[in-house]
């Protein structure tokens, strides 16, 4: 079973990509524990996203922060009880810190980062979801969250192109890409179905799903 052979899930993404949804879905299927990203807890992120360069440090530092302290906490628990599913790898925090940070920023952020980040083992299987950013624009813009209403489609295109460059050279887990623009696991349970398959037939290290209408 998928649940005996990954004890930590993470599925991952840019903005609007569907993370959270799939994530509760395979912990719910699974009856495993999930570990979500908080974003609405940040105090800075709306204004980060209405004035990007003034408020940029601090939205990364509280996330930073944040994500630390949830990683910390997973590695006191025993992952061979309970299967695990979150929605965010704390390597890619670097993604959005690299996308927005200035130089200086940038190398106090690295400094922190080094010295905060604590040492945990590899997930077992990491997903993560491509689309378009014309196609995570329109799904920001339906789910209609208060602090997303700055968001441009620009900003999702740089986020996109981030992503795939943060991707194309992990490899500290087994990596399963999914293009999402015509799969919709989230409303389609045959697509969830079709997507758990392809995860339960996984050999190597690193394969695609493409998933064309």
């Amino acid at each position: 079973m998928l649940s005996e052979k990954y004890r930590h899930i993470v599925i991952e993404g840019p903005i609007g990509v569907g993370k959270t949804s799939l994530a509760r879905l395979i912990a719910q299927r699974f009856k495993a524990e999930l570990l979500l990203e908080r974003p609405e807890d940040n105090p800075f992120l709306e204004k980060f996203y209405q004035d990007t360069a003034r408020h940029a440090l601090p939205t990364q530092l509280f996330f930073l922060f944040q994500r630390i302290g949830q990683l910390r906490d997973l590695a006191q628990r025993d992952l061979f009880e309970t299967m695990v599913v979150s929605d965010f790898l704390l390597e890619k925090d670097r993604v959005f810190a690299s996308l927005t940070l200035d130089e200086e920023e940038l190398k106090l952020y690295q400094q922190i980062y080094r010295h905060q980040s604590p040492r945990s083992t590899a997930p077992d299987l990491v997903i993560y979801l491509q689309a378009p950013a014309h196609t995570l624009m329109e799904r920001v813009q339906r789910r209609a969250k208060a602090y997303e209403t700055a968001i441009t489609e620009n900003y999702l295109r740089d986020l996109n192109e981030a992503y795939s460059r943060f991707f194309y050279h992990y490899d500290h887990a087994p990596l399963l890409i999914v293009n999402t623009e015509h799969l919709n696991p989230v409303d389609h349970p045959e697509d969830l179905d079709l997507l758990l398959n392809q995860i339960s037939a996984m050999k190597g290290r690193r394969e695609f799903f493409n998933w064309s209408e």
